[in-house]
C-alpha cells in the first residue's frame, strides 16, 4: 500500500512539472520542494520500518542520479528541471516499488539487475523520446507525401507549417534563409532558427513576393518532463525498458 502511495503522491507533481514545461519552459523550483516535503512522509516511514540499511541504500542511490544528473546536466543534455525531478524521485523512491493489484504484480516485466528507480525512469524516458521521431515520420508520409520525400531527413525532424499560420512559441525552423538573386535560399541549420516576430514579419513578405512557397519546415522543442513522466509511469507498470530489451536480445 505505501508503494501505491509513493507514486500516487508523485503524480501531481509530474503532470503539474509537464504543464509548466510545456507553457513556460521551465519549472520552478518550489515544485520540486514542495514533491520533496510531502516524500519526505514517505522518506521517514521507510527509515523507521527498515532502519540503517535503508538510509545507506538511499544515501547511496542518491549520490549515484546526483552524480549521473550532474554530469550531463554539465553537457548540457537536459535541463536543471530534469535533473531535479530525478533527484526527489530517488529519494522518494529509491528502488522500485513492487505493487500487488489482486493477482497482478507490477511492474510486470519485474525488478531489474540495478535496482535504482530513478536510473530506470531516465532509460525508459530516453527510449520513449524515440516514438516521436517516429510519429513525426508518419505524419509526415501521410499529411505531405510529396513535399516530405523531398526533404526526407527532415520527416523525422519536423513538419512542414503555412507562413500564414506562423506564431511565436517553443518551434524552430530547420532552416536558415538568405536573399538571392533568384529569390530566398533555405538552407539546412542544425540550431535552426528562432521565430520571432520579426523573422515572421519577414517570410510573409517574401511569401507575398511571391518569393517563397505557403509552408517552412518547424521542428517542435518537445519538453524532456514529458519523457521523463511516462517513463516514470512505465517503470511502475512495466519495469526497465532497457533491461527488458537486452534480456530479449539475449535469448535470441
Amino acid at each position: 500500500m505505501i508503494e501505491i502511495l509513493k507514486v500516487l503522491a508523485c503524480m501531481p507533481f509530474l503532470l503539474y512539472a509537464c504543464y509548466a514545461d510545456i507553457k513556460t519552459r521551465r519549472v520552478a523550483n518550489e515544485v520540486w520542494v514542495l514533491m520533496f516535503g510531502v516524500g519526505f512522509i514517505f522518506i521517514m516511514h521507510d527509515l523507521v520500518t527498515y532502519g540503517v540499511p535503508y538510509l545507506i541504500r538511499n544515501v547511496l542511490t542518491f549520490l549515484f542520479i546526483f552524480a549521473f544528473v550532474y554530469v550531463l546536466f554539465q553537457l548540457g543534455a537536459f535541463g536543471g528541471a530534469d535533473a531535479k525531478v530525478l533527484m526527489v524521485i530517488s529519494l522518494i523512491i529509491p528502488t522500485f516499488p513492487v505493487i500487488s493489484v489482486g493477482s497482478t504484480l507490477f511492474p510486470l516485466n519485474g525488478v531489474p539487475f540495478i535496482d535504482i528507480f530513478a536510473f530506470s525512469v531516465f532509460g525508459n524516458s530516453v527510449i520513449l523520446t524515440v516514438i516521436v521521431p517516429l510519429g513525426l515520420f508518419f505524419y509526415n508520409l501521410i499529411k505531405n507525401p510529396s513535399e516530405s520525400l523531398k526533404r526526407p531527413y527532415y520527416m523525422f525532424i519536423g513538419y512542414i507549417t503555412p507562413i500564414s499560420k506562423l506564431e511565436k512559441g517553443h518551434f524552430r525552423m530547420i532552416d536558415s534563409y538568405s536573399r538571392t538573386k533568384t529569390g530566398v535560399e533555405f538552407r539546412f541549420r542544425r540550431s535552426g532558427t528562432e521565430l520571432t516576430s520579426d523573422v515572421i514579419s519577414e517570410l510573409k513578405t517574401f511569401q507575398k513576393e511571391g518569393k517563397v512557397k505557403d509552408g517552412v519546415w518547424l521542428t517542435p522543442g518537445l519538453p524532456f518532463m514529458i519523457p521523463i513522466t511516462a517513463g516514470f509511469l512505465t517503470a511502475v507498470i512495466f519495469g526497465d525498458l532497457i533491461f527488458y530489451i537486452t534480456m530479449q536480445f539475449m535469448l535470441m
